[in-house]
Order: structure tokens, then C-alpha cells, then sequence
């Protein structure tokens, strides 16, 4: 692919877990070669989307900047938002101004909360989506709590339930309360659903269970039944939107606006385009890959190590991935850990307590160091890659 010894252009857009790995990891992987790759991201500051729960609960964390974490790599970084793509002349413009070209491209763009679906969401609830907004969330909460106040958590997923955890625990003042359509943490097996069930009455969290919210009002969210929830203060968790940055570039998506790959991550509509992370509809033999950082990290690692076997002109094989477990604090005192089988149903074994703190608090932590190790060697990322179940048979 080299072979002319002309330079070889990577941009990666996007500096969430995948984009940081996947740049870091390739730098390493081509220092030999003649390749120039660069990483695009809005803000310079790398956010942990891990733990973003403990920042709107009020609790701060280290603020780890972009540059500092790409030193000595030779990438170079820019900071500003991929504004359109042009796929045939293999350019990329930031900020509508400034021109990228590439000879390929990891789109690792992520995903954030979908508000636009229920009328008043994106005016009144706040998301998780940034840090900023993260922080005046926690700020209001203060004056929530002082006052007695409400908090209502909407969606009854992981997010959610880590968030109204989260938040009882540091604010015990406050009246939160938590409403799902389905119940919380249903993809858990009984005994691991039950102990959650424990912490959050423990806890004081009032459980809206089996309900929609229908409306999000400036001091309330209403419900299907018409009945209002009183809200000072609204999160939303639920739904999940893309960026459209690639359908409008003319490139393969799937409904969600996922791009669709092939068995090596790369766009079946432009090979030179690799999607990885929430970006990508990765499709395995029990079905598609769901985004988390869990599976985000894998198809970043494969993604680097597949362009620079290709720049060596080796063979790639498909990208196996398998899920292991499903971790969730409850606050930072406790947590419960679900190991999965790989298509991410509920296995036999569960871990409850200080043990599944320390457990789940090491793969929280763990993205960054990886980070800083993968400047210098090969660094695993992957629990699974799902056996039987992924195993390609001729």
C-alpha cells in the first residue's frame, strides 16, 4: 500500500476511548513507516464518559489533556469539529474552513443522548453528554438539595441507574427518582437485579418502573397517565443519536446513522474509511455489537493493527469480539458486576460489594493508563472474542 514510500495520511476524528486508541496504538504500530496521522477532536480536554456520572453527582476528576496524552507519539492534534466529509476527493474541512486530506479515515465519532424524541427534553432535562454541562448539573444540585428539592432521572439503563445512584448517595436531601419503562438493570440476571433492586431502596430512590415519559415540563415530566412527576431538576439517559456527519458524506448507514461495516471494520461503501465505537454497525454471529466502552476498545486496537499489517501488505483476519461482563456502581460504596456470555445475556456469576467496587472501579480507571502504555507497547483491550460463538467455520 506503501510501496512508493510516499507518506501514508491517517485522520481520526473523534478523541473519545476509540479515537485516543486508536491514533496512540497506530503511531506505535507505523513508527517505522512513512505515515502521518492526526487526530481531530472539538475540545482538547479527553473526556471520560466512564465516569461522568460522578461529575454531575459533584465530584471532580482529573483533567487529563489531549496533547499531553499524545506526547511523544508524533501525532498531531486538532482541535476543532469535522464539519463535512468529502469522500471522493478524500478531504476532510474543520470547522467548515480548514481542510484535511486523507488516504484513509477512522471515524470514531461516538454517540451521545438522544433528546429530540420527547417534547420538552432537550429545553428542560440535561444530558451527560459534556463535562461542562456535567458540572453546572452538579452545581444546581447543591441548591436542589439545600431546599429539599427533586430530582427525576428519565431511563432505567445502565447510565441511569449509575446516575440516580450516584446522586442519592452524595445529595441524600434531595428526593430522587428514577423512571424506566422497563425495569432496571433487566439485561441482569436475577440475583444481580435483585441486589440492585436492594441498593437503590437503600438508598431512597423512588422507583417509577413500566413508565414513558410522554412531556418534560421546566419544574416536572409528565407521564403517559398524565400524572406529573414535580422535577427540579431532570437527567435524561435514555436513547441514543449519532452524528450525521457520515450519511450526509454519502456513506453507507445503517438506520441509526451507524456506518455499516464489513468483517474488518471498514466501510462497505468506502473501503478506505474504517468506523469504529458507537460509530459503526459491527455485526457479529449472534448479532450487533451494542456501544460500549467494553467493545469500543477492541474495535479500536483491531482497527490500528489492521491498518498497519495492510501497510506491511499482511493478511488481516476478522474482527472477533465477544461480550464478559456488564459492571455498574451504585454509588461509590458499592456496585454489582454481571459476567456475560459473549452475546451479552446474563451468565451464571455475579459480584456484589467492596469486591465488585475495586472491580469496577479498575475498569473505569483503566482507559487512560492504557493509553500511556500503548506509547511503548502491545497492550491487550480485549476480555473476549466470544469463542464458539464468533468463530468463523470455512
Amino acid at each position: 500500500m506503501n510501496a512508493n514510500n510516499t507518506e501514508h495520511r491517517i485522520v481520526v476524528l473523534g478523541a473519545g476511548y476509540t479515537g485516543m486508541l486508536a491514533a496512540i496504538r497506530l503511531a506505535r504500530r507505523t513508527r517505522k513507516l512513512n505515515v502521518r496521522i492526526t487526530l481531530v477532536n472539538p475540545s482538547d480536554r479527553f473526556t471520560e464518559r466512564l465516569r461522568m456520572h460522578q461529575i454531575a453527582a459533584g465530584q471532580e476528576l482529573a483533567d487529563h489533556r489531549i496533547p499531553k496524552l499524545l506526547n511523544g507519539t508524533g501525532i498531531e492534534f486538532v482541535q476543532g469539529w469535522a464539519t463535512s466529509i468529502d469522500t471522493a476527493a478524500q478531504r476532510v474541512y474543520i470547522d467548515g474552513t480548514a481542510t484535511l486530506h486523507y488516504d484513509e479515515l477512522i471515524y470514531a465519532l461516538g454517540s451521545g443522548t438522544d433528546t429530540s424524541k420527547v417534547p420538552g427534553a432537550a429545553d428542560h432535562a440535561w444530558t451527560l453528554n459534556d463535562p461542562r454541562t456535567a458540572h453546572r448539573f452538579a452545581e444546581r444540585l447543591a441548591v436542589v438539595e439545600a431546599n429539599g428539592g427533586h430530582i427525576v432521572v428519565c431511563g432505567g439503563g445502565l447510565t441511569g441507574i449509575e446516575a440516580a445512584t450516584e446522586i442519592a448517595e452524595q445529595h441524600p436531601g434531595s428526593t430522587v427518582t428514577l423512571v424506566s419503562s422497563t425495569e432496571p438493570g433487566a439485561m441482569m440476571g436475577q440475583k444481580a437485579r435483585a441486589y440492585l433492586n436492594t441498593a437503590m431502596d437503600r438508598l431512597g430512590i423512588v422507583g417509577e418502573i413500566g413508565q414513558t415519559v410522554t412531556k418534560v415540563l421546566p419544574d416536572a415530566v409528565e407521564l403517559a397517565g398524565g400524572e406529573l412527576i414535580p422535577a427540579d431538576l431532570t437527567l435524561w439517559t435514555t436513547g441514543v443519536r449519532v452524528s450525521p456527519l457520515a450519511t450526509r458524506a454519502g456513506i453507507d448507514t445503517d438506520e441509526r446513522g451507524l456506518i455499516v461495516v464489513d468483517q474488518t471494520l471498514r466501510s462497505v461503501s468506502h473501503p478506505n474509511i474504517h468506523a469504529i465505537g458507537d460509530a459503526a454497525a459491527v455485526r457479529q454471529a449472534w448479532g450487533l455489537i451494542h456501544g460500549t466502552c467494553q467493545s469500543g476498545l477492541p474495535t479500536a486496537a483491531y482497527t490500528a493493527d489492521v491498518i498497519a499489517r495492510q501497510l506491511r501488505g499482511k493478511k488481516v483476519r476478522p474482527f472477533r469480539f465477544g461480550y464478559f461482563h456488564q459492571p455498574v456502581s451504585l454509588g461509590r460504596k458499592d456496585a454489582v458486576i454481571q459476567f456475560t456470555k459473549a452475546d451479552d445475556t446474563p451468565g451464571r456469576l455475579h459480584l456484589t460489594g467492596k469486591a465488585a467496587v475495586m472491580y469496577k472501579d479498575a475498569v473505569s480507571s483503566s482507559p487512560v493508563p492504557t493509553f500511556t502504555m500503548s506509547k511503548k507497547m502491545t497492550v491487550s483491550v480485549q476480555l473476549s472474542k466470544g469463542g464458539k460463538a464468533t468463530r468463523v467455520t470455512a
